[in-house]
Formats: C-alpha cells, structure tokens, sequence
C-alpha cells in the first residue's frame, strides 16, 4: 500500500499501486475537476512528487513508493 497525500488540503489515503488517481482521491473525497475522463481535456491535470504534471483520469498511482504527493490545480477557465 502507497500513502497519498493530496494538497493543498493534506488529505491523506492509503492506496494500491495502478489505482487510478481520480479513484483515489474520490475515495478520500478530495475533487479533482474532470471532463472527457480519457486524458485528453487536461481538466484533471495534478502534479505528482512536485514535479511531474499528469492527467489523474488515466495516471494510477505509481509501484514501489511509500508515499506519493498529489498537488491538485483548478483552472479557473474550465
């Protein structure tokens, strides 16, 4: 099991490795913004372990780590 922690809010969920980071965070009933759920509206775009910009409908959450950072941006023209 990897911890999530989603920011800014510190929400913190024990998941699986593949699990899908939109799943995730609704479990933890953090929201991420969605649209086409496909990865191609970029509306779900996170940013893992501060760095990497991913879409979290088609991202699951990496192997081999005990914690993962997932830093949630809203586009305030979506």
């Amino acid at each position: 099991m990897t911890k999530v922690v989603f920011l800014p809010d510190n929400v913190t969920v024990e998941a699986e490795a593949g699990e899908l980071l939109l799943d995730v965070a609704d479990r933890a009933g953090v929201c991420i913004p969605t649209g086409c759920r496909m990865g191609s509206c970029h509306a779900c775009e996170v940013e893992i372990d501060g760095g990497q910009t991913i879409c979290a409908c088609i991202s699951g959450v990496p192997s081999g780590k005990e914690q993962v950072t997932i830093n949630i941006y809203f586009d305030p023209t979506w």
